[in-house]
């Protein structure tokens, strides 16, 4: 079989890609990082998590024909938990100094919550984007996942 030095080079540089993505986005392939980019408050379905809520990914939905966060019992495990909100001070958008109150902010309420810290469970927050901010939203969301799969129903108490 006769492959052009084209193929060759394309089919070189998406397996780079590929494997390049597995070993920037995680140390495992089977695991996954979610940070304060993953939602944010636009994402349809995401506004109707309440804390203490759990949900999964955003998933095409046929109902809404949309990609929808969609509400799971904790009691099921599911994805994500919402376990609480932080209020960001009235202000001027500034986007790299909201994410930062918005990680200190939710760390601080993870660290109130589960004082003997929480092993195999990260946290991301939820953000306002500069169209809701515009509209006055100030409200973070904070969120925890198990990089490595499902949270369990005794991860969500």
């Amino acid at each position: 079989m006769v492959t052009s030095l084209g193929t060759r080079v394309a089919g070189a540089l998406l397996s780079t890609a590929l494997l390049g993505g597995l070993v920037t986005a995680a140390s495992r392939p089977d695991t996954v990082v979610k940070d304060d980019s993953f939602l944010d408050a636009e994402t349809p379905g995401v506004l109707n998590i309440e804390a203490g809520e759990c949900f999964d990914d955003p998933a095409y939905d046929v109902t809404f024909a949309d990609v929808i966060v969609v509400y799971r019992p904790c009691a099921e495990g599911a994805q994500n938990q919402s376990y609480g909100f932080v209020q960001v001070p009235d202000g001027e958008w500034d986007e790299a100094a909201l994410r930062t109150y918005a990680w200190d902010g939710c760390r601080r309420a993870q660290s109130r919550r589960w004082p003997a810290g929480d092993p195999g469970v990260a946290l991301y927050p939820v953000l306002p984007t500069p169209e809701t901010w515009a509209d006055g939203d100030r409200t973070v969301m904070c969120v925890r996942y198990r990089p490595t799969g499902r949270l369990s129903p005794a991860d969500t108490r």
